[in-house]
Order: C-alpha cells, then sequence, then structure tokens
C-alpha cells in the first residue's frame, strides 16, 4: 500500500479505538498485574481489528503479538495513559507507528481528549491536524521545560517541569515545541508501544529521540523495555542523557 493508504489505516485504527474508549467507558481492572482496564481491552480489539483486516501484522500493549509473518508491523497502545482517562484527566491517547525492516515508516497519535491528531512518515515530516510541526531551539537544561515519566532522585538541572501521565502525548508535545525535552526517569519501563508513535514524529519534526544507555529503540518484543530521551536539539539531548545518567537506567 501507499505511504497515504497507510495513513489511513493508522487513522482508521485510531479512530476505531477511540470509539472504542467513549462506548465502553468502563475502567474497572482486568488484569491488576497488568493495569489493564476493561476500556483498554476494548480500544485492542476495536484497533486491531482494523490493522490486521488491513494487512498489517500487530505488535499491541494488550493483546501482543499478530500475524508476525506480515512485513509491516502496527505497534499499538490503543489507550496511552489509560489511568488519566480511568480518573477523567484530560491527557491520554491512542499511538500506532507502523514498522517495516527499515524501522518506523508512518505514526499517528491521537489526544483522545481534545481530537488532536500528530501524523508522520519517514522522510516525509511531521504534522499535527495537518500543519507542520517543529521543536524549540532551547539547547540548555537550565533553559528547558521537560516533560517527565516517573520520579526522579531529585532536581536534575531544568528550568521547569510537567509530569502528564502519556508518554506518546509528552514525545509529542516535543515535536511541536510545547515540551523542550522528555525524561524518562523511570528504570527501563516502558514498552515499545509507549514510544514509537510518538518518536517518529519527534524525529520528523527535527527533534531527536534516544535511549538512555544507547539501547536500539526500535524493537518489536513485547517483553522489551528502555528509557526514552527526547529533546528538540542535539545539545539539549546530550544534557538531558547525561543528567538522566546519574541514577539507575
Amino acid at each position: 500500500m501507499t505511504e497515504d493508504q497507510l495513513l489511513a489505516v493508522l487513522h482508521d485504527a485510531a479512530s476505531a479505538a477511540i470509539e472504542a474508549t467513549m462506548l465502553s467507558g468502563d475502567y474497572a481492572m482486568v488484569d491488576q498485574g497488568r493495569g489493564q482496564h476493561a476500556a483498554d481491552v476494548a480500544a485492542d480489539d476495536a484497533a486491531v481489528a482494523v490493522l490486521v483486516g488491513a494487512g498489517l501484522g500487530v505488535l499491541s500493549e494488550e493483546s501482543g503479538r499478530h500475524h508476525a509473518d506480515r512485513p509491516v508491523t502496527a505497534v499499538l497502545d490503543p489507550l496511552d495513559g489509560s489511568s488519566n482517562a480511568a480518573r477523567g484527566l484530560p491527557w491520554y491517547a491512542t499511538s500506532v507507528c507502523a514498522v517495516d525492516d527499515e524501522g518506523p515508516l508512518a505514526a499517528v497519535v491521537v489526544n483522545q481528549v481534545s481530537g488532536t491528531r500528530y501524523e508522520a512518515v519517514r522522510g516525509g515530516g511531521a504534522r499535527r491536524d495537518g500543519e507542520v510541526i517543529t521543536p524549540s531551539a532551547v539547547t540548555e537544561l537550565g533553559d528547558a521545560l521537560v516533560g517527565l515519566s516517573g520520579l526522579p532522585p531529585g532536581w536534575l538541572g531544568w528550568h521547569q517541569f510537567r509530569a502528564l501521565g502519556a508518554v506518546a502525548l509528552d514525545l509529542c508535545a516535543v515535536a511541536e515545541g510545547r515540551f523542550d525535552g522528555y525524561l524518562d526517569c523511570s528504570p527501563s519501563a516502558h514498552g515499545p508501544w509507549d514510544y514509537l508513535g510518538g518518536m517518529l514524529v519527534c524525529q520528523e519534526a527535527g527533534a531527536v529521540v534516544e535511549d538512555a544507555i544507547g539501547r536500539d529503540l526500535v524493537v518489536l518484543d513485547h517483553g522489551a523495555r528502555r528509557t526514552p530521551i527526547a529533546a528538540g536539539t542535539s545539545a539539549l539531548l546530550a544534557e538531558a542523557l547525561a543528567a538522566r545518567r546519574t541514577f539507575p537506567v
């Protein structure tokens, strides 16, 4: 399929997940160990049906791997920030990133509250609701507003921080310059579905993303966990990585 057709499928899958989340409205815990709500499962069922029906493989946080033999795999988080959703905190999303043998190919991240849609295609830039986005030009951590996930041991040198609770949206905020950077302060806690969509949006917007200790972020293993760090500039990323490496990854 063409890049435009692939993006359309990703948008359709996100729309299906969002509709299923709204129709479900059920945040009862169905798997306490995995933090899985009934709404997560409903959103996953809807999105996976669209993706598999379009001929894609899927790696989903909620249901694992589907059709691993297919050449393009859609890495899916049907409800990123489900704890926020359960408590009515307006920062949660659906994220889906298509990955081929060369890496991330196309991504869609949709803020389920505002309806704002981010999309990116490898080599084609990044957009928010159809408009091209670019990151901030901040180069020093002491001047930066950063997004956090997890609890750091103390102040790491930023100007200000926010901890909002949905990695996909946090990374898109870096891509569009609302955050200057993003620091994952949790110890290797995020799966590829959490960050791959937002990572491609960042990269195509001109921001930079790395794992805190240099591991490959593009993995299709349901058990893999990484520590993504992002910034609008390479100089800021270097400072952010140095700060994050001062405590266990």
